[in-house]
């Protein structure tokens, strides 16, 4: 199992890559994956700003893109070194990430100096909407 720091260490990595000329808020984001595999993403905003990327939903799709389905951890990276303010997942991807987590994955929060929180998916996300939700 790949430790915190190292999935911490690649979202860390992949933020330095973000396009975030507008906002400045550049975020990194790493999956891993039932595989073992770590992917990692980072925001690509837009200047028609809906348009723009979480750094989540990128990660996320990476991993779909490599045939794996099933997350096990999370890592997002984003703010300044010492402001201690987190960068959970918006509402958006903390669904994004429910659609391949179950709710006691771990999501872990870092600043550019490292770790700063951990919460479980469900922690986040309490009470959600799932795929088994639409009884298939």
């Amino acid at each position: 199992m790949v430790d915190r720091d190292t999935l911490l260490d690649a979202a860390r990595a992949v933020r330095a890559h973000a396009h975030a000329p507008y906002s400045r808020f550049m975020v990194g984001a790493a999956v891993l994956s039932e595989s073992g595999r770590i992917f990692t993403g980072c925001n690509v905003e837009n200047a028609a700003y809906p348009l723009g990327l979480c750094a989540e939903a990128n990660a996320i799709g990476a991993m779909i893109a490599a045939g794996d389905r099933i997350i096990r951890a999370v890592a997002v990276v984003g703010g300044e070194p010492g402001d201690g303010r987190l960068c959970t997942p918006c509402g958006g991807c903390r669904q994004r990430i429910r659609e391949f987590a179950a709710g006691g994955v771990p999501v872990h929060v870092g600043g550019p100096e490292g770790w700063r929180k951990s919460f479980s998916l469900c922690g986040l996300l309490p009470d959600s909407f799932g795929p088994e939700n639409l009884n298939f």
